[in-house]
């Protein structure tokens, strides 16, 4: 069944031909969706300051009619510093939205994803979706025109997902999973959030023969599903790092690591005592600055560390290793991996100990 607002998102065959054509008399607009772009002129999406949310279709996109954001958790954590209180959050979300026609948090730069049921699909769209489709968007909020129509009166502030009645569009090269029938809409989209950060593990563990990898932030969702890719690809020592004795316990009743060591993964040195001998690959899933320096003293030379978290800072990673002598290969983590969504959900599924870590961080 569609969502009652799908009612409200009717667009009829002549509605999508009328907004596909342009003055030019083009059928299409960019796939990567520069027609979108208020300003500033000739950059894409993600760096626009403001994007046209208009859910009028082109010939090549996706309209969305919009269930639930899902805020990542860099960008959470920040509002709910600045801001305090949940109302004050929610205030400060629809605040952004309204003036950048997207969610791009301005201070950390990132946004999340959503999930949805397709209202209108253009008749150029590569995306192979349909008019009712459950879907996730698997690119980010930063670069999805989005509108908000219900002022966000169901959410609380409190969490990173946020109900929500609107519309968002997506483009000829964005990226979107079908929702999985066998597991809740909350926890299909928290894993969906994060796939990108299991699958390029798994890539890069299987590039060494049998590595120690370290997982900073091991008790988060993408650090969760890191070690269990981890472990997958043939990790022969897998240890998780993380920040209470609380989430420590949590690991270890989830059987994910070898070792779990507690740490603050901003104190460098307190990281390179917590992991001890240094390991061949460490990623980096803290939702927190400055973990960059901790990462690279863990690593050892010929290594690699990935870089997940939105919060890290680029150039204090590799003026870093610079000053350290380290000599690192670093990653970012871009959060596209071919078949990244059906590879966490396998993960999910294998891992009871992963699923167990998700569904308590829903409650």
């Amino acid at each position: 069944m569609l969502p009652d607002d799908l009612d409200d998102v009717n667009f009829t065959e002549a509605d999508v031909a009328e907004a596909a054509v342009d003055g030019t008399g083009t059928r299409t607009g960019s796939p990567w969706g520069l027609h979108r772009v208020v300003e500033p002129e000739g950059v894409l999406p993600q760096q626009a300051w403001r994007l046209d949310p208009d859910p009028t279709p082109r010939a090549d996109e996706v309209v969305v009619a919009v269930e639930r954001l899902n805020l990542d958790a860099a960008s959470y954590r920040q509002l709910r510093e600045a801001h305090g209180s949940g109302p004050a959050v929610r205030e400060a979300v629809l605040g952004i939205v309204a003036e950048r026609g997207k969610m791009q948090n301005p201070v950390t730069g990132s946004g999340g994803m959503l999930l949805g049921t397709v209202a209108a699909v253009g008749p150029d769209s590569p995306l192979g979706l349909a008019v009712g489709d459950r879907i996730a968007t698997l690119v980010s909020l930063t670069l999805t025109p989005l509108r908000i129509e219900d002022g966000l009166a169901d959410w609380d502030g409190e969490s990173e997902q946020v109900p929500c009645r609107g519309t968002a569009v997506l483009f000829g090269r964005s990226i979107a999973a079908k929702l999985p029938t066998d597991l809740p809409d909350s926890l299909a989209l928290a894993v969906l959030d994060v796939c990108g950060a299991p699958a390029l593990t798994d890539r890069v563990v299987r590039g060494y023969r049998a590595p120690s990898v370290a997982v900073l932030g091991g008790g988060g969702k993408s650090g969760s599903l890191s070690l269990a890719a981890a472990r997958r690809a043939g990790a022969r020592r897998l240890l998780a790092l993380v920040p209470t004795d609380a989430e420590a316990a949590a690991v270890r009743r989830a059987g994910l690591a070898d070792e779990v060591v507690v740490a603050d993964a901003r104190n460098p040195v307190a990281v390179a005592e917590a992991v001890g001998a240094q390991v061949d690959v460490t990623v980096v899933c803290v939702d927190v600055p400055g973990c960059e320096h901790g990462a690279v003293l863990a690593t050892a030379d010929g290594g690699t560390v990935i870089f997940f978290s939105m919060a890290t800072s680029f150039p204090a990673a590799a003026l870093g290793a610079e000053g350290l002598a380290a000599d690192v290969r670093m990653l970012i983590g871009n959060g596209y991996v071919p078949g990244h969504a059906d590879f966490a959900m396998d993960l999910l599924r294998a891992a009871p100990g992963v699923r167990a870590l998700f569904e308590a961080r829903a409650h």
